[in-house]
């Protein structure tokens, strides 16, 4: 697509000698922390149903991913190409019911079946664990949900509704239990017991805990100003 391969050229004379300083000094570290303000930024604009803050933020993100792969072919470490031919191999890979003889009846079906074709993947049956695709640098609540999701996947029973409601009221006991102790380790467990399960109970309910949780800040702010 011509405006992709200016926007790559553009990327290119900012980093080449006589272009930007700040640009041609950046490498994949110092990158990282605007990559996550911008896919927050971009997230902003999607719950803000701001159409035109959205076309300027998938921008700025697709700025970032193309800083990525410009400085990558500069070090020989790979090319945008090989970024898109990758992208476009895993889609049609994971996607047999589109590209393929298979046959789903339903979106459940298909993120069934893209579970199991990720673990196919090169690299991917090394895994030690069925956490080990969880990125570390994930907000807790997201990372709760996606560990609870795998380990769910594996087979594990989180409980029913009553039972997960059980054991959110056994947290907040136990934690009004730690509040008359000075142990402050053990309210820190308790909390994050207090969080797991309520993760576990919204996932349970079909509910985002991020977004939900985004919503009631939202709502408080809104009430607190006015």
């Amino acid at each position: 697509m011509q405006e992709f391969d200016q926007l790559v050229a553009i990327i290119e004379r900012l980093r080449a000698p006589g272009g930007c300083p700040w640009d041609a000094e950046q490498d994949h570290q110092s990158l990282a922390p605007h990559a996550i303000e911008e896919a927050y930024e971009l997230l902003d604009a999607i719950h803000g149903h701001d159409v035109e803050h959205l076309r300027e933020e998938l921008g700025d993100l697709l700025l970032q991913v193309v800083l990525h792969g410009v400085i990558a072919q500069e070090t020989g470490e790979f090319t945008l190409p090989e970024v898109i031919d990758g992208l476009i191999e895993k889609l049609i890979h994971r996607h047999p019911h589109v590209f393929g003889e298979t046959k789903v009846s339903s979106a459940e079906e298909v993120t069934h079946n893209w579970e199991k074709l990720k673990r196919k993947e090169k690299g991917k049956d090394q895994r030690q664990t069925i956490f080990d695709g969880i990125p570390a640098s994930l907000p807790a609540l997201l990372s709760a949900r996606k560990i609870q999701s795998a380990a769910g996947r594996a087979g594990h029973f989180w409980g029913d509704t009553q039972e997960l409601l059980a054991r959110l009221r056994r947290s907040v006991d136990d934690l009004a239990a730690d509040l008359t102790t000075t142990h402050k380790d053990q309210a820190m467990q308790t909390v994050g017991e207090l969080l797991f399960w309520t993760v576990a109970l919204a996932r349970d309910m079909d509910i985002d805990p991020e977004s939900a949780l985004r919503a009631k800040n939202a709502e408080f702010k809104a009430d607190f100003s006015s």
